[in-house]
């Protein structure tokens, strides 16, 4: 018996504690096409469709409402089909890569069209030019909905380690901070380099050809990357349900009935709104509050994701030695930090030198809260994770809906005239709200209840864990 168990454990150790660098170096780079699309969509789509297009700013907002409101009623339909095991020809290749290649070429045929000027109805009326714009953003958020969701899903496809999760986790969070530090490398090259007018100048009209560039030269990389993931990332098949590698299946109906579901959803809608909020609104309060230059609207989000990608290298032992709940609240501190820091800051000092402090508060709180909830929902899944894909869609509904609404609301009440602090008080209340909410929800949490069989794997794991050591 005891031999069996060491075979086992063998067997076992040989999946989740081996993952080869490679593998984990693909899977990185297989949301990177998402990532910079990502980027660019929550930090200038309503620079672009306001400065630029000339939208009202609630009509812009409506724009990003359309694609939020999209993209989260497409995520528990993918999540759901994601799950099924299909004979369907395609499905062969993978039920997972399947739904990320079809992602991926939604994506490259709809987002460029998004940041460039309305085609033959430049002219036209706004509500019009919206209709034309709707069409492409539902085909582009259907299609990163996809790639998002399948691309998360695999993580406890390929491991069923909770800190091999949480690497992996990491690994996908540093790629993504690195797609955003590159796609706010080229707008600073090409706002400051191709521009012709005064290097003072802020965003308008004019601009409307270097958005354009952006994307395509952030698509190409993307393309490059999810090609690299596509060639080295195997799906492991679900065929198999005995032995070591046993999945537990748990139906939509259990998963919805689990008081837990709805406590990880109130940490990971608030993690995201923090993150995509700042996100969104740090450019608009460079440009409309304390009125920096064009070039800033790249240089202090590339700061902020600078130290997003420097803390993501220690996430991972971070949950590790100190747990779900200390790593969040540390997530959250920096994060009141930097807004209570933005409350106080004016003047020629702050807008010189403290504001990057201030970026990087915020970078390193968003990329502990969110790589943190991202482990937790991972936790939730355990070894069900042929529920996995319908999970993180569900999540990701939530996160979806929520930041669409949160934009429409802010963007509906905005007082420029009557009120030239709003777009700073969005990122100290909504962002600070945020934080405060989803800390107080991790806090309610209470430790995830395994099954029988979830338990035994964590014991093999342990295990395993051992026999490394020794």
């Amino acid at each position: 018996m005891q031999r069996s168990i060491h075979s086992i454990s063998s067997d076992y150790t040989e999946i989740v504690r081996r993952l080869p660098l490679r593998l984990r170096f693909a899977y990185g780079v297989g949301h990177v096409m998402n990532d910079i699309c990502a980027s660019m969509w929550f930090t200038y789509i309503l620079v672009f469709f306001h400065s630029v297009l000339k939208f009202s700013a609630a009509l812009s907002g409506v724009v990003m409402l359309i694609g939020q409101v999209a993209d989260a009623l497409a995520t528990p339909f993918i999540g759901l089909q994601c799950d099924r095991n299909d004979d369907f020809w395609l499905c062969r290749y993978g039920k997972r890569k399947t739904w990320h290649l079809l992602g991926t070429v939604g994506v490259v045929f709809s987002f460029p069209f998004i940041f460039s000027p309305c085609i033959k109805c430049e002219g036209s009326h706004q509500w019009a030019q919206l209709v034309y714009y709707a069409g492409f953003v539902i085909i582009f958020q259907f299609g990163w909905a996809a790639v998002q969701i399948s691309h998360l899903s695999l993580i406890p496809d390929l491991t069923p380690s909770e800190h091999e999760r949480t690497e992996l986790t990491a690994i996908r969070y540093s790629f993504t901070v690195c797609s955003n530090v590159l796609v706010y490398c080229i707008t600073w090259a090409v706002l400051h380099i191709t521009s012709d007018t005064a290097s003072n100048s802020q965003i308008g009209p004019k601009d409307a050809p270097h958005f354009q560039t952006v994307v395509i030269i952030g698509l190409a990389v993307g393309a490059w990357a999810s090609l690299i993931f596509h060639i080295y990332v195997k799906e492991q098949g679900t065929s198999d349900t005995t032995g070591p590698q046993r999945r537990n299946t748990r139906s939509v109906g259990t998963i919805l009935m689990d008081i837990q579901f709805y406590k990880v959803a109130g940490v990971y809608m608030p993690t995201r709104l923090f993150v995509n909020l700042s996100q969104v609104y740090i450019p608009l309060y460079l440009h409309d509050y304390l009125k920096m230059v064009a070039t800033s609207l790249a240089v202090v989000p590339l700061t902020m994701f600078l130290s997003s990608f420097i803390t993501s290298l220690i996430i991972e032992r971070l949950n590790t030695k100190l747990g779900r709940k200390v790593s969040y609240f540390i997530g959250v501190m920096l994060g009141l930090t930097a807004c209570v820091w933005i409350r106080l800051g004016n003047g020629k000092m702050y807008t010189t030198y403290e504001i990057y402090p201030v970026s990087m508060l915020l970078g390193a709180s968003g990329s502990v809260m969110l790589v943190t909830s991202l482990g937790i929902t991972a936790d939730l899944i355990g070894q069900s994770s042929d529920s996995g894909a319908f999970v993180y869609g569900a999540m990701s509904f939530t996160d979806k809906l929520s930041n669409g609404l949160a934009v429409m609301a802010i963007q509906s009440m905005q007082c420029l005239s009557d009120c030239p602090a709003y777009y700073r008080d969005v990122i100290i209340y909504a962002c600070g709200g945020s934080a405060v909410f989803g800390l107080v929800m991790v806090l309610l949490m209470k430790p995830f209840v395994y099954d029988d069989d979830d338990k035994n794997s964590m014991i093999s794991a342990t295990t395993n864990s051992k026999i490394i050591d020794e």
